[in-house]
């Protein structure tokens, strides 16, 4: 399973990545590691992330959510469905509060 995901620094600026562990990159930007954006502008929350089975459909979300404006981020982030009905191939993708109800 491969995870795209919007987090919040401390400075309120948004930040956009992919990863096969979730947790541990959440902790890797906690600690300030691994990312020299997160390390400068701190560790707020994790906003939503996204799951699905490749690595190439991660990084093409990652890509596709980076190319957005501020203003589109944040509507995903209260509404993740704009986002999935917006891309093609959105059955590959599962929000993350939907990861968590399946468990």
């Amino acid at each position: 399973m491969y995870f795209t995901y919007i987090i919040r620094c401390k400075d309120d600026s948004l930040y956009t990545g992919y990863t096969s562990n979730i947790a541990r990159r959440m902790n890797e930007h906690k600690l300030g590691i691994n990312s020299k954006y997160t390390r400068a502008k701190g560790f707020k929350k994790l906003e939503i992330y996204f799951a699905t089975n490749t690595k190439s459909n991660a990084m093409k979300l990652e890509y596709y959510i980076k190319k957005l404006t501020r203003d589109k981020k944040l509507s995903i982030i209260k509404n993740p469905n704009i986002l999935i009905d917006s891309i093609d191939n959105k059955e590959n993708y599962i929000i993350g509060e939907e990861i968590k109800e399946l468990k």
